[in-house]
């Protein structure tokens, strides 16, 4: 009997660490998109885009003119290790622009 329960509890434990492994690479995984590089950005929902160009900028104003800016930097060749935040801000930066010149 103790043969039995020594194995069970080996068992066990053996179980809750496989669970927590997966747990925490999925918590990795589902990292923010508003932290995260262009690759992550086209892999996003466009609904996931909007919210997240929102976030980065904090109005409300021409989100749909962002999105595609950022989504047009996302498709350029070795754009994908840039992070969203900096894609964004030049982005935005370049819409105020075109807006008061």
């Amino acid at each position: 009997m103790k043969f039995i329960k020594k194995y069970f509890k080996i068992f066990i434990g053996a179980g809750v660490l496989v669970l927590a492994l997966v747990v925490f690479f999925f918590a990795q995984r589902s990292g923010t998109l508003e932290t995260g590089t262009l690759k992550d950005w086209r892999a996003a929902s466009v609904e996931r885009r909007v919210s997240a160009a929102q976030i980065l900028t904090g109005a409300d104003k021409d989100i749909d003119l962002l999105v595609a800016c950022v989504d047009k930097m996302a498709t350029l060749p070795d754009s994908g290790e840039m992070a969203i935040r900096d894609a964004a801000s030049l982005c935005h930066t370049g819409i105020q622009l075109k807006e008061n010149l």
